[in-house]
């Protein structure tokens, strides 16, 4: 087995990379898709500098997919389509995601690599979400929001750590582990990086109806 891990830059993907080596998985790359415009990462908003950075720490490979924006679904298709052939040609059987419990996600990614030679795997499958968010934090995940969606949570929790005082903030109706798309996070640090990553905060914008939080790497570090 040689396992391709879908990378958001976020929690749930760090947490599975932790998961499945703990596990004894060969993990031997990330694959990111990104925002070529802005040069970051597709939803999450994190900059390419973080997620290379994250890659370093995790002491593995990246793999990017530049996507335009607006992207259609065709254009992504046909994108990630081609790196799934890459990596099928470079010796790897299975791809990775952190998805948690959305069955309609699960089953499109099955569809897409039905056939492709890469099988997909999901190490966090339908594990209680509050339960997992503690079991991250204790583990040693430090994350922050870096966008969020104001319509279900307070826009004021933007670049907040995902930690306990964060989960009791959270409205009721917002999953733990914000499976929903509540909320993303960026990750800088955990036992699946051999360093922290030093960010700062910086400007925070509002873009067709999501909060975006910068985060960025400290000078020097």
């Amino acid at each position: 087995m040689k396992v391709l891990m879908s990378w958001s830059s976020g929690k749930d993907s760090a947490w599975t990379l932790h998961t499945l080596r703990q596990e004894g998985r060969h993990v031997a790359a990330l694959l990111t898709s990104m925002n070529e415009a802005a040069g970051r990462v597709s939803m999450h908003g994190v900059r390419e500098a973080i997620l290379r950075a994250q890659a370093d720490a995790a002491g593995l490979p990246l793999i990017t997919i530049p996507l335009p924006w607006p992207c259609t679904n065709e254009i992504y298709e046909a994108r990630l389509g081609a790196a799934v052939d890459r990596a099928v040609a470079d010796g790897f059987t299975h791809v990775a995601f952190g998805d948690l419990f959305l069955e309609d996600v699960r089953k499109y990614r099955e569809d897409r690599l039905a056939a492709t030679g890469l099988t997909p795997i999901f190490p966090l499958w339908l594990k209680p979400t509050p339960g997992l968010a503690r079991e991250m934090i204790a583990g040693g995940i430090r994350a922050r929001i870096s966008t969020l969606d104001p319509r279900v949570m307070p826009r004021e929790l933007i670049g907040q750590e995902f930690d306990e005082a964060l989960l009791a903030a959270l409205p009721p109706s917002v999953d733990p582990c914000a499976e929903r798309g509540e909320f993303h996070t960026c990750v800088t640090a955990g036992p699946m990086f051999s360093r922290a990553l030093d960010v700062e905060r910086g400007e925070v914008v509002e873009r067709e109806g999501f909060i975006y939080g910068d985060l960025r790497l400290r000078s020097g570090a």
